[in-house]
């Protein structure tokens, strides 16, 4: 896994605290995600019990709270 991973996964989780998507659009965190295969980073969101969705062709990458994905 790519080192800056963790600290990916800690701005996505604050600002999923507070709103209901995070959609990465900054060039140095799409790079992080796009050296990931799609299985990896669908992996990384359900780990966080995330959804995740990617746009416009993979120039944006959306995370969201996704209920049933919520680790018990």
């Amino acid at each position: 896994m790519h080192e800056h991973l963790p600290a990916l996964a800690a701005k996505i989780e604050r600002v999923l605290s507070i709103k209901p998507e995070y959609v990465v659009t900054q060039p140095a965190e799409l790079r992080i995600l796009r050296e990931m295969s799609e299985t990896d980073v669908s992996e990384f969101a359900q780990n966080h019990g995330w959804g995740v969705i990617r746009r416009l062709g993979g120039r944006q990458i959306e995370f969201y709270n996704d209920a049933s994905r919520r680790p018990l």
